[in-house]
């Protein structure tokens, strides 16, 4: 068989990984990140795709006619054109929970670095700050405690839940809003507006879908309240981001985070990145190294049990 690695850029880092392991599946095409006639050339007699954000549309599907399976080195998977490959009769998997201890622990980071100012802190002792004080604890910034402050998390798969567990840690109370309610007695579920009401800290960890598109609006921001901290480490489409940038432009919000933006890389246009109070990684909260080890070894038990005819972790 023919396997088609789309994008191994996204996978390494300073070649940290090996892709070897898929090799024992057949012949291996690596591209760090595949162009679109490269990929319309390399698809022809290809048997397996694995990508992580190429998008795989009907003309790519038109154009392999050996194609069998695509492996996505994701949870997301909106870049494969997924009711044509049905049609097509090609199998698609995801790599769903690979991730969500790696982004728990980024939303808990975001949500420490804003309320101690910790970097502020940081940058001031390296800047010489400290040396100048007259006093041995300089009160130059403005911390708080997460304790008591409530969480509003959006969306409530495996990552919504470590985020609420690790919250509640720290003593800070969670509300949660999501489509599907599953009572467990110990969970708040609240409605979206009265979770926008109440929350000093909403974090979003829903799918980007026609519900959830820019569902963050200057409405919804309006309804939060005043100095909250905003985070999402979902999609950047469920966030208008120019709406994001007003609310922490006027102040409406003291602060937000976010790892996903609508167009990635950064536009060169995109105004978040001038905007005060922000904190922006470019979409890395998946990627420690055991979280990617794991990611590549969900990735291959997919293709083993595919083969095998019981394909696991199946979207299509």
């Amino acid at each position: 068989m023919k396997l088609l690695i789309t994008d191994c850029a996204t996978l390494k880092s300073n070649g940290d990984l090996t892709l070897d392991n898929f090799k024992q599946f057949g012949e291996v095409y690596e591209y760090d990140n595949i162009s679109r006639p490269e990929l319309l050339k390399e698809a022809a007699d290809t048997d397996i795709i694995l990508c992580n954000k190429t998008v795989i549309d009907k003309e790519i599907f038109d154009s392999a006619p050996a194609l069998r399976y695509i492996g996505i080195f994701a949870t997301g998977y909106n870049n494969i054109d997924t009711e044509y490959a049905k049609k097509k009769g090609v199998t698609v998997c995801n790599a769903g929970g690979y991730s969500t201890n790696a982004v728990a622990q980024q939303v808990i980071g975001y949500i420490l670095m804003h309320y101690t100012k910790i970097p502020q802190y940081d940058a001031f002792v390296k800047n010489g700050g400290w040396k100048k004080s007259e006093v041995f604890s300089p009160l130059v910034f403005s911390s708080e405690e997460v304790f008591g402050k409530t969480l509003g998390i959006v969306g409530y798969g495996s990552i919504g839940k470590a985020v609420e567990k690790a919250a509640k840690g720290l003593g800070i109370n969670v509300i949660v809003y999501t489509r599907t309610v599953r009572e467990n007695g110990a969970t708040r579920f609240v409605d979206l507006d009265t979770l926008l009401k109440e929350s000093d800290i909403i974090s979003l960890h829903c799918p980007l879908n026609e519900q959830s598109a820019d569902m963050m609006n200057e409405e919804t921001f309006n309804k939060m309240k005043d100095g909250a901290f905003f985070i999402n480490t979902s999609r950047g489409g469920t966030v208008d981001e120019d709406a994001l940038y007003n609310a922490l432009r006027t102040g409406k919000l003291s602060g937000a985070a976010v790892d996903v933006l609508k167009r990635e890389p950064m536009s060169r246009e995109s105004l978040l990145e001038t905007a005060p109070n922000i904190i922006i990684t470019p979409h890395t909260a998946w990627a420690p190294l055991a979280t990617r080890k794991r990611l590549l070894g969900i990735v291959e038990e997919n293709i083993r049990t595919f083969l095998q005819g019981n394909p696991q972790n199946r979207i299509v």
